[in-house]
């Protein structure tokens, strides 16, 4: 959801009952970030909401983005990209719990060794930085491991397949893809069209983007000079601390789930939301 989601897209989905989240790194600025919470706090009052941060070296505004969401208290924070056990204390400090992105076992117990209070299975066919394993065997594998609460990820487009997850074990299901085709996120219009017109066959699985392997659209890494046949150097840096540079590159690179393909029109995310519930309840067996 790297420039796609922020204050609006939130507080739509906090006010109709899911959690809306954001990365941190959507506020270009930490400055900006903490204008951002103070407008999300308005528009959500006690609502729960996230915040994802990347817990990676690579990230220059890590300590400053934690004290940010520090002074606001925010309620939920995802981390992606290492589960670091003195961030998570940080979260703990002022009462918010840590749920961490895994793809694997192997991240699960960093993970849960760092103290995180729940797990989101970023499994084969999500957006953006997924995994390889098919969800039935990553939340298998990571059910093995702890009792903490898993939020499944992965072509999650439909209120069934949210049911889907929950009879698989997971308290939940996390969706980004659904939520880009909607009139309050910060994507363009090209971006949204081009979702209406893609299919899970127009999803590529690359490294050449970041260097940390994800689902893009065939399109969008053609039209950006990328071969996504080609693998090993990554294409661009998303961290380099050059954000107007940053921004340029990655508004016309665009990230998909293989669950694109359900996607049939540009909603309201009341209207999406309404339609999940929708369906989730006519999956009922």
């Amino acid at each position: 959801m790297f420039l796609v989601s922020g204050v609006d897209l939130v507080v739509a989905c906090c006010q109709t009952g899911v959690i809306g989240s954001f990365p941190a790194l959507n506020a270009r600025t930490t400055e900006a970030l903490d204008q951002w919470l103070d407008a999300i706090r308005q528009g959500v009052g006690s609502r729960p909401y996230a915040v994802n941060l990347i817990v990676h070296p690579s990230n220059p505004r890590l300590s400053q983005d934690l004290d940010c969401l520090q002074r606001h208290r925010v309620p939920l924070v995802i981390t992606s990209l290492g589960a670091v056990d003195s961030v998570v204390e940080q979260v703990h400090s002022w009462g918010g719990l840590v749920y961490h992105d895994v793809t694997n076992a192997k991240h699960a117990r960093k993970a849960v060794a760092a103290g995180v209070d729940g797990l989101i299975a970023v499994s084969a066919g999500a957006g953006g930085h997924a995994g390889t394993c098919h969800p039935f065997a990553l939340i298998g594998e990571l059910q093995a491991i702890t009792d903490l609460p898993i939020v499944l990820a992965g072509a999650i487009s439909r209120g069934r397949e949210i049911r889907a997850a929950q009879a698989l074990g997971a308290q939940g299901g996390y969706l980004g893809t659904a939520f880009i085709a909607t009139q309050e996120s910060m994507a363009s219009d090209p971006y949204k069209a081009c979702l209406l017109d893609s299919q899970a066959a127009d999803v590529v699985y690359t490294d050449q983007v970041s260097g940390v392997p994800g689902n893009f659209i065939r399109r969008s890494l053609i039209q950006a000079g990328i071969d996504p046949a080609q693998s090993g150097e990554k294409s661009l840096d998303l961290h380099t601390g050059d954000a107007a540079s940053e921004a340029k590159a990655w508004k016309t690179i665009w990230s998909a789930g293989q669950g694109v393909g359900a996607i049939g029109q540009v909603h309201s995310t009341a209207e999406l939301v309404q339609a999940l519930i929708k369906d989730y309840q006519a999956g009922a067996v």
